[in-house]
């Protein structure tokens, strides 16, 4: 009979052991799987870690949300492809939060006339506008302004001071 005990308590507990390793093994693989989730999440320019919900993506440089210049070619108005992804970021963003505001600041090189450039600057910042819009993002939420070539980035009369100064600059208006 003591060995009929001795069977029944080694079987109990290895039945318990082995349901305390299942139970550990479940808790890792969610942990994990929480884990993956906000690293993907912050990949795509979301909120990250639980860490860095408390913080304003704006103001963390390591999300998408800190891009915020739009660069154009040449007497172009279209969005260049490489920006698609960070106006995406951007879109997101504002329509998960409504009561956010931006303004849409478009900028040009000093070449042509100081009136062409303030509509060129306004062509291209009406573009960030309707990829936003387009986007989801609410009318209300999107004001543009043109300064055409009154504001450079880059003082100077070559390519790469050209260049910096054909751009939209998006402000978060706090």
């Amino acid at each position: 009979m003591n060995r009929f005990k001795y069977l029944a308590m080694l079987t109990a507990l290895l039945l318990a052991g082995g349901c305390a390793t299942t139970e550990t093994q479940d808790a890792d693989a969610e942990a994990e799987a929480r884990r993956a989730a906000e690293r993907a999440r912050a990949e795509q320019g979301g909120v990250g870690t639980p860490e860095r919900m408390e913080a304003d993506p704006l103001d963390d440089p390591a999300n998408a949300l800190a891009d915020r210049v739009v660069y154009f070619e040449f007497d172009r108005s279209d969005i260049p492809s490489q920006h698609l992804n960070t106006l995406d970021a951007h879109a997101r963003y504002l329509v998960q939060n409504p009561n956010v505001k931006v303004r849409l600041e478009g900028h040009a090189d000093e070449r042509g006339s100081r009136e062409y450039n303030i509509g060129l600057g306004d062509r291209r910042a009406q573009a960030v506008r309707r990829i936003l819009l387009f986007q989801g993002v609410a009318n209300d939420q999107v004001t543009t302004v043109s300064y055409g070539e009154e504001r450079p980035a880059a003082e100077g009369h070559g390519d790469e001071a050209y260049a910096k100064n054909r751009r939209v600059e998006i402000v978060y208006l706090r």
